[in-house]
């Protein structure tokens, strides 16, 4: 049972509370808490981004759940929480690199977008009538020949890791980063160690066809989703 002050705090409005608090925002949060588990790695030469895509049903086809997505050449995304949310701030991420494209003919830094988007959501924690987007970015890419990964939260909080997860396995996940990553790893190493850390995430149920694997070089910088193929390998090779 809420108490009584706070049930004219968290209806259709995000205001703050008595206590100082947006609950609102904090809902957002809990639908990213609900979501699938995604995790995004830097690696000495480059970055790599792996979700845990979660198929529910046998009818299912896998290949329709999208939570990897292509931003620019040099940028791509991983996403946690809900799917049509992730997928309107994407199209939005698309289009501000398309802006600066045109508007400064060169690619967007990654940081750069980060913040716009973080700005955008931001926005929706102060107007009524709307709410936050219930969803967490990870976005990843290279810009002036160095690797960014950064999260992303429903209230626009921006911040920048070497390594980090997002969704429902996130404390498993960061657990296992923080007792075994390693900066100077290669990206192959760095897809292991993502697999184990999503493997602690899931409990160790997943398979080629429930991982998804998107990966951007250094000294190569374009984004690309890996092969069926390719995934299977690498889950193959992986030891827990």
């Amino acid at each position: 049972m809420q108490p009584q002050y706070q049930m004219g705090y968290d209806r259709a409005i995000t205001v703050f509370s008595p206590d100082g608090r947006l609950y609102q925002v904090e809902y957002a949060r809990e639908a990213v808490k609900r979501g699938t588990t995604a995790v995004g790695i830097k690696a000495k030469d480059g970055i790599v981004l792996i979700v845990d895509k979660r198929v529910s049903s046998k009818l299912l086809e896998a290949s329709s759940i999208e939570k990897i997505f292509k931003i620019d050449e040099h940028i791509g995304v991983a996403s946690s929480g809900l799917v049509g949310d992730a997928r309107a701030l994407v199209d939005r991420a698309r289009v501000e690199c398309q802006i600066n494209r045109v508007s400064y003919d060169e690619p967007i830094e990654v940081e750069a977008l980060s913040k716009k988007l973080c700005d955008h959501m931001q926005s929706l924690t102060q107007y009524g009538g709307i709410r936050p987007y219930g969803t967490a970015l990870l976005i990843a890419g290279v810009s002036d020949g160095e690797c960014r990964l950064f999260e992303t939260d429903p209230s626009g909080t921006l911040l920048e890791y070497k390594a980090t997860g997002i969704g429902i396995g996130r404390p498993a996940a960061m657990k296992v980063f923080e007792e075994e990553y390693n900066p100077e790893a290669v990206i192959k190493d760095v897809i292991l160690l993502g697999l184990k850390a999503l493997h602690s995430a899931t409990e160790g149920k997943f398979d080629q066809d429930q991982v998804e694997i998107g990966v951007i070089g250094k000294e190569n910088p374009v984004f690309r989703k890996m092969s069926r193929e390719e995934v299977a390998s690498f889950v193959e090779q992986f030891k827990p």
